[in-house]
């Protein structure tokens, strides 16, 4: 069997790409890799039956597999939707789906998947190299990754990532949602200081989002009539020497 390896996209303008970032604390990396291992791993991630949906309460974190929400009683379904609701109208919440990928490096090493090989792949020393001039930080050494989907209901509220020890100098989504509708909801969005929106992103195929922590953002709540999930790979880029 033919293995498909990551690639970054040779044709990127990685001078451009920094020069924006600097001045507006993030950029958009479009076909940031070689297209056929974005294929590969969307195809990989879209075929997984293993995600387990993440749903916080206060500081908690609920995990959730298809199986067991499979059979929750229409009743059941109804009263944990509410209690999502009811928590998200004012305070910090989201629900959507997560495939996670151990921090630990060799652990990461004897898993071949694609999501795994993407994480290696983040981390590896040219890559880290080209994100460390893009973002202008030297001492960055580390990506964490986790794969999410999004599908109708589900949402990120806003927060701005910083968490004391974590020392993440940047965010990046990876986008591996094709034919994505901005009608659909499911945007990266970044808030003002006076609670307006800034900028909003829809999710784009083989894109790789890059902003600087902290700063306000969240995800929009994916409707209904959207076509399928928003897929993606996300996580912090770390100076854990610190």
């Amino acid at each position: 069997m033919t293995i498909i390896m990551p690639r970054v996209n040779k044709a990127l303008d990685i001078n451009a790409l920094a020069a924006s970032y600097a001045r507006d604390r993030r950029v958009q990396i479009n076909e940031f890799l070689e297209p056929e291992f974005a294929a590969h791993l969307h195809r990989h991630l879209h075929e997984r039956d293993d995600w387990l949906q993440l749903i916080n309460s206060g500081d908690k974190i609920f995990e959730l597999s298809r199986a067991a929400r499979a059979a929750f009683d229409a009743d059941r379904q109804a009263r944990l939707d509410d209690a999502v609701d009811k928590a998200a109208r004012f305070g910090f919440q989201f629900r959507y789906e997560a495939l996670r990928v151990d921090d630990d490096i060799n652990l990461r090493s004897v898993q071949n998947d694609p999501l795994h090989m993407f994480a290696r792949f983040l981390c590896s020393d040219p890559v880290l190299d080209l994100l460390r001039h893009i973002i202008g930080a030297e001492t960055l050494n580390f990506a964490d990754a986790q794969a999410t989907a999004y599908s109708a209901g589900d949402f990120l509220s806003a927060h701005d990532d910083a968490v004391a020890g974590k020392n993440r100098v940047a965010a990046y989504v990876y986008g591996l949602t094709p034919a994505w509708r901005t009608e659909w909801g499911g945007l990266l969005m970044f808030h003002s200081d006076d609670g307006d929106i800034s900028s909003a992103l829809t999710p784009r195929f083989n894109s790789l989002n890059l902003f600087a922590v902290p700063q306000i953002h969240s995800v929009s709540q994916v409707t209904p009539f959207a076509n399928g999930q928003r897929i993606s790979i996300t996580g912090w880029l770390r100076d854990t020497a610190v």
